[in-house]
C-alpha cells in the first residue's frame, strides 16, 4: 500500500498521506511520494485545485525522529527532496482537510495551504522549541497571529482546532463525516469562479501575506547554532525512549550570554 495516495475528481486532485501506523510522519519515502504529487499537480494542464488529508488519527505528526536517529541528523533537510509545495511553488490553490494531528512539519504542511479545514478533534503544535535550538517564530507571523499567540506558538505550546479556528487560521471547522464533503465544496466554488479571477486573486492573497524581514531571518539562523548541537539528536533519542531528555545548553556557560545581534549579523554581512 503506497505511504501517499492520490485520486482525482475532475479537476481536483486529493493527496492523501497514508502511514497511519507513524502518523503519517514525514519519513523519505512519503517525502518523495508527496512532493511526486506535488510536481503532477502543479504541471498538470488539467488539475486545477489541491487538496491534502490524512488518513488515521493524524493529519500529519512531522518529522519521523527514527529515521532521524537512524541518519544520525535531524530534520527532513539532512535528506531533501524536490517538494514544490515546500519551496512555494505550487501556482494553483491548495486546501487542507485536517483530520487529526498536524505537529511540527505536519502544521507546517498545514500553513503552506491557502484554504483550511479541520475537525474538532485536531490539535496542532509548532515544535521546533523541543527538537532545535530555536522555537518557531514566523509560524504565527505568517498566520497574522496576535504576538501574544506568536510567542505561545513558539515555545511549542499546542492548540486545539477551535481555538485556530476562532483566531482565523482555520476557515471551516466541521464533524469528520462531513471533512471531505467541504474541502471539495470548497474546491467546487472556486473551480466556479472565472479561471483569471481565480489565478489572479490566489496570486495577489499570497503577495499580502506577511512577510520576515531579512535580518531577522538572518538573525534566527545565527540563533540555530546558539547552543550544543548534541542536544538535538538528544531531544529525539529521548522521545524514542520516553524518558525525560538530559541537555547541555550551551559547550561553555559563559555562552548563554553571548547572544547574537542584529547589529553584529548586520556587520557579517
Amino acid at each position: 500500500m503506497a505511504v501517499v495516495e492520490t485520486e482525482y475528481l475532475g479537476q481536483i486532485m486529493v493527496i492523501r498521506l497514508n502511514r497511519p501506523e507513524r502518523m503519517n510522519a514525514l519519513g523519505f519515502e512519503l517525502r518523495s511520494m508527496m512532493a511526486d504529487a506535488w510536481n503532477e499537480f502543479e504541471g498538470s494542464k488539467k488539475l486545477e485545485v489541491a487538496i491534502v488529508t490524512g488518513t488515521g488519527k493524524a493529519f500529519c505528526a512531522g518529522e519521523d525522529m527514527k529515521e532521524a536517529l537512524e541518519r544520525g541528523a535531524p530534520g527532513s533537510q539532512s535528506k531533501p527532496v524536490d517538494d514544490p509545495l515546500k519551496d512555494g511553488r505550487i501556482s494553483k490553490p491548495v486546501i487542507a482537510a485536517i483530520n487529526g494531528f498536524a505537529m511540527g512539519g505536519g502544521f507546517m504542511l498545514a500553513e503552506r495551504t491557502d484554504l483550511r479545514v479541520a475537525v474538532p478533534e485536531a490539535l496542532f503544535e509548532v515544535s521546533e522549541a523541543k527538537r532545535w535550538l530555536l522555537g518557531g517564530y514566523y509560524h504565527a507571523h505568517w498566520a497574522n497571529l496576535p504576538h501574544p499567540v506568536a510567542t505561545e506558538m513558539a515555545f511549542g505550546f499546542r492548540f486545539t482546532a477551535d481555538r485556530l479556528y476562532q483566531m482565523g487560521f482555520i476557515n471551516r471547522l466541521v464533524g469528520k463525516d462531513q471533512l471531505m464533503a467541504e474541502a471539495i465544496s470548497m474546491a467546487e466554488h472556486l473551480l466556479s469562479l472565472p479561471p483569471a479571477s481565480r489565478v489572479n486573486t490566489l496570486y495577489m492573497m499570497r503577495q499580502m501575506r506577511p512577510k520576515v524581514d531579512e535580518d531577522l531571518d538572518a538573525l534566527a539562523e545565527a540563533l540555530h547554532d546558539h547552543g550544543e548541537k548534541d542536544d538535538l539528536m538528544e531531544s529525539r533519542l529521548a522521545f524514542k525512549e520516553k524518558r525525560k531528555p538530559v541537555f547541555r545548553g550551551w559547550v561553555k556557560p559563559e555562552d548563554r550570554y553571548a547572544m547574537p545581534t542584529l547589529d553584529s549579523i548586520k556587520v557579517k554581512k
